[in-house]
């Protein structure tokens, strides 16, 4: 399976947020296809058939593209492993 460049994924992922946003304050038609545009390319990208499960499983992605092991040496370099949190 594919999987999406989650920089993309992200731009989706606030671009949907943005125009949700913004047609709840003011319907527009404009605004309503540019979202449903948005939704079915989120839908396609995320191999989901609605885009509730669309944003689900690109949160998944980005959470799990976030926890890679190079996420995990930044979290917690070497020389701090054994320090105690306790103060």
């Amino acid at each position: 399976m594919l999987v999406p460049d989650p920089k993309v994924v992200r731009e989706f992922l606030t671009r949907y947020a943005s125009l949700r946003i913004a047609q709840a304050e003011q319907e527009r038609q404009a605004t309503a296809r540019e979202l449903a545009d948005v939704s079915y390319t989120l839908c396609v990208m995320m191999g989901a058939t609605s885009i509730h499960e669309a944003v689900a499983k690109a949160d998944e992605l980005l959470i799990a593209k976030g926890r890679g092991p190079a996420a995990a040496e930044v979290a917690e370099p070497e020389e701090e492993k054994d320090l105690s949190l306790a103060v």
